[in-house]
């Protein structure tokens, strides 16, 4: 039996971990109901397999009783929302429930050394030392976990691949294959990232995709993974980006590359994943004209219609880099002949290190309002998980893991629902302390976006770390990634009359952009460059809104430390719940202090409250 400590992800009111011995979806289901039922003191449904579901169920109630009717993974999933409603007290959804997009997936960033790139819940829960290596239970507790919430592709390995690449090598394999087992009576099938230039480390003098011996040494290898691993889900390839080879190093398009590794595996229905952050990462800082947000789909849009039917773009949701507000990529606009995946960011690398609150659910459905959910056929995270015992580093970091889920299954829930439910089925908080935790992660990214990056403007963190203030530290670097702010104005012009970006959304997407009246608020130095007396529709100006909000958001950080302090939650989340959020006080009165600062001396504006700004 596993401890209370080293489980609780959300669920943990449901009965213990199925046992191994529970290899199929059904007979993790029959176990789940079971064990959950009597957990919460009332019968179990029965359970009615209809193959042709396949993912999706339905509540019905049969001759004898209440019944669950799905296909075979469609009953686990149909079996937690039972649990689910049962545990939250709500009424059971009618009528067939299925997931929106087919393939939900987690990308992990684990290196084969333990390491987790952009990890901030300890080392790797696979890779130890160079080798795959796990605990049991703590990754069928995971698998439940993802199960739960209907994530059904995990990709096990760094996009960044470096000694990963290892995972192609016979050796791997069998690891790769029990890992595979461990997941698969949950419904979660495994993906690997690969090296593009895979074959010349295997003694190939290139690794052109229009070349016949590359083509087939990628068909051989295709043929032993799947030998291995009958139902992988496919390949994950980030290509020509950030000094990564790819097809431009030799003289060939992305559709050409992404294609030739689709034929390979397509035999074992495979599909191939390639990632579309492509842009240069070598910009001159002196050049205005250049914008990096421009990259994706000046490579991408003209290859639109070019790719094969089992090639999936991965496209980010915002054009530069998971920043804390940006605008829908245009990408996502601009190809509609392409199979597409949106690309959300877990991990928070700009948003707090899983030690500030950050919830997401809020900005995903924001993206849903923007662009309508049926414009892409798939959703993946950048995940959040690690070796720490509460999987996430922060307790209430699952929040967005479970939201990353609820949202791939339907992306228009309903943001404060989701995070309820998280709170509801992870704590038994009396009603009052309920709606306490509820209300301040609902409020915690727009808390966030106020103590750090004003009104769109991105790239203002301690450069390599990303954690913390530094308002130049980006500004005059080779990553493109430019505030311009100087003593008259800050903000990038991105009209027609400066660099040009707002022209690649439709039409009347880009006319709102571009109108500084019907330009959103909170994205208004993303598209335009503005001096400090500007008047804001509220009457403020610029510079004072600037103030107000890092004030405010710190005032708010303050407010959620008393907030937690009147929680009762269990330990040990209650310690390092109170011990994070420490931490995210001295980041936001650092934020506050160290941005107020930067615009007060650009500006020579005084705050009109004569509040303390350092000289």
């Amino acid at each position: 039996m596993m401890s209370e400590k080293t489980c609780r992800l959300w669920l943990p009111r449901l009965g213990e971990l199925a046992p191994a011995a529970c290899d199929t979806p059904q007979s993790v289901a029959e176990y789940e109901l079971k064990a959950g039922c009597a957990a919460l003191g009332m019968p179990a449904p029965a359970l009615v397999e209809d193959a042709d579901m396949g993912e999706a169920y339905a509540f019905r109630e049969g001759g004898a009783g209440p019944e669950i009717v799905g296909g075979p993974t469609g009953l686990l999933y149909g079996a937690y929302a039972w649990l689910e409603a049962a545990v939250c007290g709500e009424a059971l959804p009618e009528g067939t429930q299925k997931p929106f997009y087919g393939l939900r997936m987690l990308n992990c960033w684990d290196d084969a050394s333990g390491d987790i790139e952009r990890g901030y819940s300890g080392r790797s829960l696979w890779f130890e030392g160079g080798r795959m290596a796990w605990d049991d239970g703590r990754v069928r507790q995971l698998a439940r976990a993802l199960a739960s919430v209907g994530i059904n592709v995990l990709c096990v390995n760094n996009v960044n691949v470096r000694d990963e690449a290892a995972l192609l090598i016979e050796d791997y394999l069998p690891d790769l294959a029990r890992l595979a087992a461990a997941f698969r009576p949950y419904g979660v099938k495994l993906m690997v990232s690969i090296d593009f230039a895979r074959p010349v480390a295997h003694g190939l003098d290139t690794a052109d995709p229009l070349d016949e011996r590359v083509q087939r040494w990628w068909r051989d290898c295709a043929d032993a993974v799947w030998q291995a691993v009958p139902d992988l889900a496919g390949f994950l390839v980030k290509a020509d980006s950030e000094h990564r080879p790819g097809p431009f190093t030799y003289g060939r398009s992305h559709a050409e590359g992404a294609n030739m590794l689709a034929r390979a595996i397509a035999p074992h229905g495979g599909v191939l994943v390639w990632r579309a952050f492509v842009y240069n990462c070598q910009q001159d800082w002196r050049d205005a004209k250049t914008d990096r947000p421009m990259a994706a789909y000046e490579t991408y849009a003209p290859l639109d219609g070019q790719f094969d039917d089992n090639v999936i773009l991965q496209v980010k949701n915002g054009p530069f880099d998971f920043q804390v507000r940006e605008p829908v990529s245009p990408t996502l606009y601009a190809m509609p002949n392409t199979r597409l995946a949106m690309e959300v960011q877990l991990a928070q690398e700009y948003t707090g290190h899983q030690i500030d609150l950050y919830a997401m659910n809020p900005m995903w459905r924001e993206l849903a309002d923007q662009l309508p959910p049926e414009t892409v056929d798939a959703v993946a995270a950048v995940g959040n998980l690690g070796r720490d015992w509460n999987y996430t580093g922060h307790p209430f970091a699952a929040v967005n893991l479970f939201g990353f889920g609820q949202y791939a299954w339907n992306p228009w829930v309903d943001p404060e629902r989701v995070i309820r439910r998280w709170v509801r089925l992870t704590y038994a908080l009396p009603g009052g302390q309920e709606d306490a935790l509820t209300a301040m992660l609902l409020a915690s990214r727009e808390t966030y976006e106020r103590y750090t990056a004003p009104l769109g403007l991105c790239w203002m963190v301690r450069p390599g770390l990303h954690y913390g203030p530094s308002p130049m530290g980006y500004e005059f670097d080779s990553w493109g990634t430019y505030n311009r702010a100087d003593r008259d104005a800050v903000g990038i012009d991105r009209t027609s009359k400066g660099t040009g970006y707002a022209a690649q959304y439709p039409e009347e997407i880009r006319a709102g952009f571009e109108d500084l009246e019907r330009c959103p608020e909170r994205l208004l130095l993303f598209f335009h460059r503005l001096p400090y007396d500007y008047k804001m529709p509220d009457g403020r100006t610029l510079i004072q809104r600037i103030y107000d909000d890092h004030f405010q958001g710190a005032e708010e950080v303050d407010a959620m430390a008393r907030t937690l302090e009147g929680l009762d939650l269990p330990q040990p989340d209650r310690d390092e719940a109170l011990r994070r959020m420490a931490m995210q006080q001295a980041n936001a009165r650092e934020w506050r202090d160290v941005i107020n600062t930067f615009f007060h001396r650009m500006s020579g504006v005084p705050d009109a409250h004569g509040r303390k700004i350092y000289d």
